[in-house]
C-alpha cells in the first residue's frame, strides 16, 4: 500500500496545487528567533547583503523604545511550510497620527517582508497584512516601509542590486518587484539614491554659497558633542519647519529629537553635521554620517561583545571611507535662498583638511516628489546609484489611485 503522505505529495506536483502554508502570529522567543533567521538564511549567497543589526529592527517592535507605539500598532507573522520551514515573514502596522494624513482613504502599512520565490506565499502574506488592517478602518496599505520614521527600512530595491545597501537602508531580492506589483500595489512614489566623490563642487554652488556666507544675519556652526541637547533641539525645531510641514509627516517631539542625537552619538564625527542660523534661529541642517555598513557587514547583524570589538578595529583600521547624507534641512521661510548650496560648500570645506579620511558620499533616498533636492543633486553632479519604491495598495481598486503629492512649494524653488 503507498504511503499516504507521498500520494498527496505526487498529486500536489503533478496537479501543481499548492502545498499547505500557515500564518503564524509572533508571539514566542522561538517565533522571534525564525524572524531574524530568515533573512540570513535567504540571503547566505548573496555577498551585496548586509545583514541590518539586529537589535535596531528588534527596537522597532519594542513599545519601550519605538515611540510610534503611543499612537499606532504593530503585529509581525511568520509563514510556515508543511514541513516547518519558515519561508516568509512580515509586520504589520498603522499609525492613527498618519493614517489619514494626505491621504484619500486611511492607510496602514507592512514591512520587514521577506520571502522565498514563491508568488503564493508572498500573496499570502499581503492578504494577512491586509485582513488586519481591513480590521482597524483602513483602506490602502504601503510598503515595504518601516513602523516609524522614513528614515531606515524604507521602500523596496529595484535599481542596484549591485551596491550594498547603506545603514538602515533595505536590500531585496529582485523578485520582490513582481510580487507587489502582480499583487495590485502600485509606485507610491520612488526613492532615489546619490553618489558622488565627496569634493569637486562646480562654481555655480560656490556662487550660490558664498551670497549665503556674505549676508551677516546667517551663520553656520558643526555640531558639538559636548552640547548635544541644544542641537537635538535645533535639530527639531528644523525639521519640524521643513519636512513635517512640506511632507505632512508628524511634526517631532523632543523626546524623539533626542532619542535620535543619543542614538547617533556614538559615530558622529562632528565634521560632518553642519547647522545653519538666520539671526541665532535654527534654520538648516545638513547631516552626515561614517557609512557604518561598511563595518557592520564584518559583525554578522550582532554587537555583542565580538561583535563591538570588530567595531572598534575596523573603525580604527579606517574601513569606513564613505559618508551618508542622511538628513538636509531647511526651513521653509528659508527656501530658495541658497542654504542648501552653503551647506554643502560647508562639508567641502571639511574635505580639504588633510586628516578627512572619507572619498565617497551617498545620500540617504529622496523622493521623487521632491523636485527642488532632485534638482540639487543634478547641480551637484550627483549620479543616482540606487532606486527604491513605496507601493500602494487600494483595497478598492475601482477607486482613482494618486501618487505622493509634489511639494507645495516647487515652483517657488523654480522660480530661483
Amino acid at each position: 500500500m503507498p504511503d499516504k503522505n507521498l500520494l498527496i505529495l505526487c498529486l500536489i506536483v503533478f496537479l501543481n496545487l499548492p502545498a499547505f502554508m500557515e500564518i503564524i502570529e509572533v508571539s514566542t522567543p522561538q517565533h522571534e528567533k525564525e524572524f531574524f533567521a530568515l533573512p540570513k538564511r535567504l540571503y547566505a549567497n548573496v555577498k551585496q547583503w548586509i545583514p541590518p543589526l539586529e537589535e535596531e529592527v528588534r527596537s522597532v517592535f519594542d513599545k519601550n523604545k519605538n515611540p510610534t507605539f503611543k499612537h499606532g500598532e504593530c503585529t509581525r507573522f511568520l509563514l510556515v511550510s508543511e514541513a516547518n520551514e519558515t519561508i516568509g515573514r512580515v509586520a504589520v502596522f498603522v499609525n492613527e497620527k498618519t493614517k489619514l494624513k494626505n491621504n484619500d482613504q486611511p492607510t496602514g502599512g507592512l514591512g520587514f517582508f521577506e520571502c522565498i520565490n514563491d508568488e503564493k506565499a508572498a500573496f499570502m502574506l499581503f492578504d494577512t497584512c491586509k485582513q488586519w488592517l481591513v480590521t482597524r478602518g483602513c483602506e490602502a496599505m504601503d510598503g515595504s516601509i518601516n513602523f516609524g520614521g522614513r528614515d531606515k527600512f524604507w521602500g523596496v530595491l529595484v535599481e542596484g542590486f549591485e551596491r550594498e545597501p547603506n545603514y538602515q537602508q533595505n536590500y531585496n531580492f529582485p523578485y520582490y518587484k513582481d510580487f507587489f506589483e502582480k499583487y495590485g500595489f502600485q509606485v507610491y512614489f520612488n526613492q532615489l539614491t546619490f553618489f558622488r566623490k565627496v569634493y569637486g563642487l562646480s562654481e555655480k554652488v560656490h556662487q550660490k554659497a558664498n551670497r549665503v556666507f556674505s549676508d551677516p544675519n546667517y551663520h553656520f556652526e558643526n555640531i558639538r558633542l559636548n552640547n548635544l541637547a541644544k542641537y537635538a533641539e535645533d535639530f527639531r525645531q528644523i525639521y519640524n519647519k521643513s519636512f513635517a510641514l512640506a511632507e505632512g509627516l508628524t511634526e517631532m517631539t523632543r523626546e524623539e529629537a533626542e532619542k535620535i542625537m543619543q542614538k547617533m552619538k556614538p559615530i558622529i564625527d562632528e565634521r560632518l553635521i553642519t547647522f545653519g542660523y538666520h539671526l541665532g534661529e535654527p534654520v538648516a541642517f545638513g547631516v552626515f554620517l561614517p557609512e557604518l555598513n561598511q563595518i557592520f557587514k564584518y559583525v554578522n547583524g550582532k554587537l555583542d561583545l565580538i561583535g563591538k570589538l570588530k567595531f572598534v578595529y575596523h573603525r580604527w583600521r579606517g574601513s569606513c571611507t564613505r559618508v551618508l547624507g542622511v538628513a538636509f534641512g531647511v526651513a521653509k521661510s528659508h527656501h530658495a535662498k541658497g542654504l542648501d548650496a552653503a551647506l554643502s560648500v560647508c562639508l567641502e570645506r571639511e574635505t580639504m583638511k588633510s586628516d578627512f579620511p572619507y572619498t565617497d558620499l551617498e545620500l540617504n533616498w529622496i523622493g521623487d516628489f521632491n523636485p527642488p533636492m532632485l534638482k540639487l543633486m543634478q547641480n551637484l553632479e550627483f549620479e543616482v546609484c540606487k532606486k527604491h519604491v513605496t507601493y500602494r495598495k487600494l483595497f478598492d481598486e475601482s477607486k482613482p489611485f494618486k501618487r505622493h503629492p509634489i511639494r507645495s512649494y516647487e515652483k517657488a524653488e523654480e522660480k530661483s
